[in-house]
């Protein structure tokens, strides 16, 4: 019963206006006092472990957001193996992975969504990923919000796809239909040695936005979805396995998506499995 008001509570609440009002209290610098308070009743509350953090005193954080987004002490994240291996680009929890079934993607028992619709409506951009493999992987509050690149690679092309902002935690995924290919996104297509690549940053209920290293905030943008192409051979946008590529301001979902015949899954892995970004993923197949 309260599963199912939590999710009726989301159809009728005004997703766009409480994620932008929870955004600007976010970014707020002004109330040093307030921010404190707020940061640590939220690690309290989720169990953030601050040790890991580069700045572990709560309070040397400028907003909430500084502190949602903090950095780790070096090291602490050991990037996997050789060429070879494509690693997990977050800390977080494995929603699903598997296989593509033409254009579905499983999102939950009874529940799949679009691969077309995931990368905003293009038959075109989704045809390479057709039959191929994907990894939706969820960061919870307590998480590392920074996304690294699973393997290298070349940006090709960037695109917004403006949605809702449904919750994207596990219940809300086993209730809401088409979850992901209906909430706000940026998925981002790379060239890499393994073939093309799509990391899309699905935002949610509260997140502030979703930014990438190469344009800043992208999310929350137009009312309509756009799309950029990146074509400069002379100043390629290129990232080494584990950079960093994007970020959360506020929590949500990764979903991962390559061709068939790509990568093969770490058969260890599976829905519920935790995962640490740089941890051995998959690895090329064949």
């Amino acid at each position: 019963m309260l599963d199912k008001l939590f999710i009726l509570s989301q159809y009728l609440a005004p997703q766009l206006t409480i994620s932008k009002l929870a955004g600007k209290l976010a970014d707020n610098e002004h109330q040093p006092e307030l921010k404190n308070r707020v940061i640590r009743w939220f690690i309290g509350r989720y169990g953030v472990d601050m040790s890991e953090a580069t700045e572990s005193d709560p309070s040397q954080y400028a907003s909430f957001n500084a502190f949602f987004t903090r950095t780790l002490k070096p090291g602490l994240r050991p990037i996997a193996g050789d060429d070879s291996v494509f690693v997990s680009p977050v800390d977080g929890a494995i929603s699903q992975l598997g296989h593509i079934s033409s254009d579905r993607v499983f999102q939950a028992k009874g529940q799949s969504f679009s691969l077309t619709e995931l990368l905003g409506g293009s038959s075109d951009r989704a045809h390479p990923f057709a039959d191929g493999e994907f990894a939706t992987i969820y960061l919870a509050p307590r998480d590392y919000h920074r996304i690294h690149m699973p393997v290298a690679g070349t940006l090709r092309e960037m695109v917004h796809v403006p949605g809702k902002l449904f919750s994207v935690n596990p219940v809300t995924a086993q209730n809401v239909p088409n979850l992901f290919a209906r909430n706000e996104r940026v998925a981002a297509i790379f060239d890499t040695e393994f073939g093309p690549m799509a990391l899309v940053l699905v935002g949610a209920m509260i997140v502030g936005s979703v930014e990438t290293t190469w344009a800043g905030i992208v999310a929350p943008g137009t009312k309509d979805v756009s799309s950029v192409r990146y074509n400069d051979s002379a100043n390629p946008i290129c990232f080494e396995k584990g950079e960093e590529m994007g970020r959360f301001r506020l929590g949500s979902t990764v979903v991962m998506v390559v061709p068939k015949d790509a990568v093969k899954w770490n058969p260890e892995l599976t829905a519920e499995s935790s995962v640490k970004m740089g941890q051995a993923f998959g690895r090329r197949d064949g």
